[in-house]
């Protein structure tokens, strides 16, 4: 089975087409598109020295060919003449195409799933576009849920609450919230990666889980509830334990996936476990999203020395996920 796979470059101005040329050797592959401005990946391989060529298709319906170095691209025109290693806002409307463009291959064109690169959202802000990041964008643009998932060939880590600043964050942890994110989990896992029965380990919010009330009661009158509700619903699911100690190997070889309450909470753990190998899953979508796991880079387009292993293992996860579920 051919797993046809969007792919988006991120930025104009940062390190994603150089990616994509450089991966053009061995890992770009015939049902692999990318929807970009050609004319980027034909600047960065000049600037890097590397042969690639270019089939360009008129529509998503149009059948791809395969080839050495070869990148089928489905074109979209940059909004403005571009500088490699500088974002600029007015290329903003062309990022946001490309991402729209990519989920309605998946919706409507048989697509398997997407891969995107990496974004600016200050960019993109200052470019018109109020959005916080792909996860909401393309819960946005599928009208679905969406739950954000690191994860590497360890560790699995998803968050209860994404990109919103940290004194927001208590005001978001509700039962009903808690439970409407730990059930499209539980889903997606079991329907998406194959999990029979996942396990779950719940973080608590304050330090210590709250030390029984005296350092915060969320725990006490929020999670736990949630937790005992998700049980009687016949989730595999225990918390809420103190996040300093949900990262130790019993946790981790015991637990499917660790559940955080905010961003912080868990990103500094899988990145600094293996970040070149960490990529980012979309769960709660009707799509499959995979992405890298870094930013845009400015200050290495150009250079060739660039780690290309993150856009690999997104490649990867994409096409088993795409098996799995399929």
């Amino acid at each position: 089975m051919s797993i046809k796979i969007a792919i988006t470059l991120g930025d104009p101005g940062g390190i994603g087409p150089d990616i994509c040329v450089l991966m053009a050797e061995k890992y770009i592959k015939k049902y692999h598109v990318v929807i970009t401005d050609p004319q980027l990946l034909i600047d960065s391989s000049k600037n890097l020295n590397r042969k690639i060529r270019i089939n360009i298709l008129k529509s998503l319906a149009d059948t791809p060919k395969s080839g050495n170095h070869l990148i089928n691209v489905l074109p979209i025109k940059l909004n403005k003449k571009y500088k490699p290693g500088h974002m600029d806002p007015c290329n903003a409307p062309y990022v946001i195409n490309a991402i729209e463009t990519a989920a309605e291959a998946c919706l409507k064109h048989g697509f398997q799933s997407m891969v995107t690169g990496p974004i600016s959202k200050s960019i993109l802000n200052r470019g018109g576009f109020k959005i916080s990041g792909h996860t909401e964008l393309l819960a946005k643009i599928c009208k679905s849920k969406s739950i954000m998932m690191l994860m590497n060939d360890r560790l699995k880590v998803t968050l209860q609450t994404i990109h919103i600043p940290l004194n927001k964050v208590s005001k978001q942890i509700t039962k009903k919230n808690i439970i409407e994110k730990i059930k499209i989990i539980n889903h997606d896992l079991i329907y998406k990666f194959g999990l029979k029965n996942p396990k779950i380990l719940v973080c608590g919010l304050n330090p210590h889980a709250g030390e029984e009330g005296i350092l915060g009661n969320e725990e006490i009158k929020i999670i736990k509830p949630a937790i005992q509700l998700l049980r009687k619903l016949g989730i595999n699911i225990d918390g809420p334990v103190p996040a300093d100690t949900a990262f130790i190997s019993k946790y981790i070889n015991e637990y499917d996936v660790i559940h955080t309450m905010y961003h912080d909470q868990g990103l500094p753990v899988i990145k600094y476990d293996d970040f070149s190998k960490t990529i980012n899953v979309t769960l709660g979508l009707p799509i499959i999203r995979v992405s890298v796991d870094h930013g845009t880079a400015t200050d290495l387009v150009g250079t060739g020395n660039v780690d290309i292993s993150s856009f690999i293992q997104a490649l990867k996860v994409a096409r088993d996920v795409s098996k799995s579920a399929s």
